[in-house]
């Protein structure tokens, strides 16, 4: 006989998921909340007499036809006096106690009555008493409602629930026979590997069995992404990992996954992927403030999520933007909380990094306690440096907490005083200044108290104030102090203070300077991570940054596109140095006439700044006034992106010049495939601008090892110079020119950074380039 298959859920998912009801709420409910209500659990079970018996773990197995359900949880307390048996259900809250009677939350007495029917069951009781505890957490006093329920009326209650949960628990063990017997059956989605496909293939599966780290340098054209998302597949098929999180930094990205996820279900795959999209881009409505009053899809959205849940599982297997926005429409729920709730049950989530790595927006259904066996598939790996950073990070600014504390002066004396205390320790903190700015090692020494006092006070106001005239502005900045506060307890070793005047203006930041880690503590989360990218070099350098440990594996590609269709050409005469730039512009504008007077096509030159790229761009059009060029702007909206690119057609008949910059929407992430693109030049080496943070991380590294030029400059900067010349060749049949100009090429330091197959290159003046390239394109 087979054995049955069993579903676990806990009794507070159980209900909370069956019984949902309502608004999504605006209702404020303090973070701090949390940590407090934990507290009066303990506070109120540690009072409680010796017949009180806290934390008592229930569980129960219930046999379906198909399956066994197991439905557990762990009761708040068991009182048992005089041969009276209650179950103590403690709840914290911030309302007036004299408003809380039996019927003020149902999901209360819901999850009471479940750990009630199952201690009656066990111990063969005939009724059991339930009691609800109510804490109120600025008062500290306590209301307790009891009821005496039977066992028959629990029983009832309880099988409803659960009997409602059942065709959920069979849909989803349904879902994953059909899935598994298809990814049994999937075969590779083309008829060969590429040069290198198979390995990356073979290593991504092997890193996943043995819940592993792999850090990949992939070429572009070896398929990247189907050559991890395949494996990735076949090891959920094998029951080696429950979930793939496809995580990226770029939209473009996202859509690459998605194809390769659509390429293998048009083979036959059963697998449901769902995009996560950004909440203020799926949003339908022109505030992303979920109010229940202003928004018909707030408004009653818990009433008809799980009908809207269960539709769109029975009906598509892909669920991107798309199609969440149609079913969004159709059930009138809103589109970014149906999403996060898909989440859970798609067999794969392709999101950005931050769903993951970001204390503030990561998925707490996964991530919160100890994760799980997911994997985790990082895709452009070397963009993770810098998010990362970023996402580590946080800063207040003096000037809203000033003008708030003045807003607040007469209407919220309190409130008003604790800004007051803060923004006397920035001025305190701003006399440290020299001219700009303040650097210490150390975390801010005293803020920490006085930011949970404006905590305490803001919660005060956000919670009974709603007419307040500055509440949004009290808002923002909670969140922005909150942030601060979660940044201040990760502080360590490996973070600085600083404090930089602006304008009129202070800030004070906590800048993580190395991630490595905070990343590494994240990925535990998981059983297995696969950092890819084409760029990832040198390997070294992004193995230690994003957290890697001894036992990780590493794999170095070649390119599987032919080196003869690809020119690559060193001006080493020129400086492109900041105090030698002008001196530059007529050399540079010289370089890119011949390169396009040789060939009629496509072309893009890549800048290390809008002002370099400006100057260089009125000086050609000058000397070359019949060229169709084209300028990169700053700020540019999707629609204006996506009309530069149109510019580059297939089959030109004249010469278009596109001016960008290195590092930016260009350089990184587009595919211009034939002929839509042939060359590109690259002016510099990419260097990020000069700045504190810059300056920060290159002390820090030098002092750790020796390496703090490389780690805040070179490296960074090379890597906008691999993505940026990485445009030309996307496939097996493109042929294309690759300029690099600036004497620095030449140095063996950078040489060192040059992958294989830039090799061999040639070096070029503004006398025998023409002829260099007029050979390439009339070789045979």
């Amino acid at each position: 006989m087979d054995t049955k298959h069993k579903v676990k859920i806990s009794i507070r998912d159980l209900v909370e998921f069956i019984l949902r009801s309502g608004n999504i709420s605006t209702n404020f409910s303090g973070s701090s909340r949390a940590v407090e209500g934990t507290k009066a659990h303990k506070k109120i079970q540690k009072a409680s007499k010796e017949k009180y018996e806290a934390e008592v773990t229930l569980k129960l197995s219930l046999d379906y036809k198909d399956f066994i359900l197991e439905v557990g949880g762990r009761a708040d307390g068991v009182i048992c006096d005089n041969g009276v048996v209650t179950i103590d259900e403690i709840k914290t809250t911030v309302a007036p106690l004299e408003i809380i009677d039996e019927n003020f939350n149902h999901l209360h007495w819901a999850q009471a009555k479940c750990y009630a029917y199952i201690y009656a069951k066990q111990y063969e009781l005939d009724s059991i008493n339930i009691r609800l505890t109510y804490y109120q957490l600025d008062t500290e006093e306590i209301k307790y409602i009891d009821k005496t329920f039977t066992f028959e009326e629990l029983r009832v209650f309880f099988y409803d629930i659960t009997d409602k949960y059942s065709v959920w628990a069979k849909m989803i063990l349904d879902w994953k026979a059909k899935r598994d017997a298809s990814i049994k059956r999937l075969e590779f989605p083309y008829k060969a590997y590429r040069k290198g496909q198979r390995e990356l293939a073979v290593a991504v599966y092997k890193t996943i069995a043995n819940g592993k780290k792999l850090y990949a340098q992939a070429p572009t054209g070896i398929g990247k992404t189907i050559s991890t998302i395949f494996p990735s597949i076949k090891a959920v098929g094998e029951g080696l990992t429950s979930k793939i999180f496809y995580l990226t930094a770029k939209t473009i990205t996202r859509t690459a996954a998605q194809d390769a996820f659509e390429l293998m279900r048009e083979n036959g795959l059963e697998f449901k992927t769902i995009t996560l999209t950004a909440k203020e881009k799926i949003c339908f409505c022109d505030e992303t403030n979920c109010n229940p009053d202003t928004c018909e899809y707030a408004r009653g959205h818990f009433d008809r999520v799980n009908d809207a849940i269960m539709d769109i599982l029975k009906n598509s297997n892909e669920l991107t933007r798309e199609t969440i926005e149609r079913y969004s429409r159709k059930y009138n729920v809103c589109p970014f909380e149906y999403s996060l709730d898909l989440t859970s049950w798609a067999d794969a989530v392709i999101c950005d990094y931050n769903y993951l790595f970001d204390p503030n927006v990561s998925l707490k259904r996964f991530f919160s306690d100890t994760g799980g066996d997911y994997t985790f598939l990082i895709d452009e790996a070397h963009n993770l440096v810098d998010r990362s950073r970023e996402m580590f990070s946080a800063e207040l600014y003096k000037k809203p907490i000033l003008e708030l504390k003045k807003a607040t002066r007469d209407k919220k004396p309190k409130l008003s005083k604790a800004l007051d205390k803060i923004n006397k320790f920035m001025l305190k903190m701003k006399k440290n200044c020299n001219e700009l700015y303040y650097i210490s090692k150390e975390s801010p020494d005293g803020i920490y108290g006085l930011l949970m006092k404006f905590i305490k006070e803001a919660e005060e106001c956000l919670l009974r104030e709603k007419e307040l005239e500055e509440y949004e502005e009290l808002l923002q900045l909670y969140f922005d102090v909150l942030m601060f506060i979660k940044i201040l307890e990760l502080y360590d070793e490996r973070y600085i203070t600083y404090v930089e005047k602006i304008n009129n203006d202070v800030k004070i930041k906590l800048f993580c300077i190395d991630p490595s880690y905070l990343l590494s503590e994240v990925l535990k989360k998981g059983k297995a991570t696969v950092f890819f990218s084409a760029t990832l070099i040198p390997m070294n350098y992004y193995h230690n940054i994003l957290g890697g440990k001894e036992d990780d594996k590493f794999i170095r590609l070649d390119s599987p596109f032919d080196v003869n269709n690809r020119c690559l050409l060193i001006a080493g005469g020129v400086s492109t140095k900041y105090r030698q730039r002008e001196m530059s512009y007529s050399h540079i504008v010289s370089f890119i006439g011949r390169v396009i007077e040789e060939q009629k096509g496509n072309y893009l030159v890549f800048f290390p700044s809008y002002k370099y790229m400006n100057a260089v761009y009125e000086m050609f059009n000058k000397e070359y006034p019949d060229i169709n060029t084209y300028i990169q702007e700053p700020s540019m909206t999707e629609y204006e992106r996506e009309d530069f690119l149109k510019l580059f057609k297939p089959n030109p008949k004249s010469n278009t010049l596109g001016f960008c910059v290195l590092g930016g929407i260009y350089s990184e992430g587009i595919d211009l495939k034939d002929d839509r693109l042939v060359g590109t030049i690259i002016v510099g080496v990419g260097l990020p601008q000069m700045c504190l943070e810059r300056d920060i991380i290159k002390d820090y590294f030098q002092d750790k090892n020796n390496m703090g030029y490389e780690y805040s400059y070179m490296y960074p900067g090379m890597n906008k110079v691999l993505q940026a010349a990485g445009r030309v060749i996307r496939s097996e049949t493109d042929k294309g020119v690759i300029l690099l100009i600036d004497e620095r090429f030449t140095y063996s330091s950078y040489k060192k950074l040059f992958p294989k197959e830039w090799f061999p290159y040639i070096n070029v003046n503004e006398n025998n380039i023409g002829r260099c390239i007029n050979a390439f394109w009339n070789k045979k």
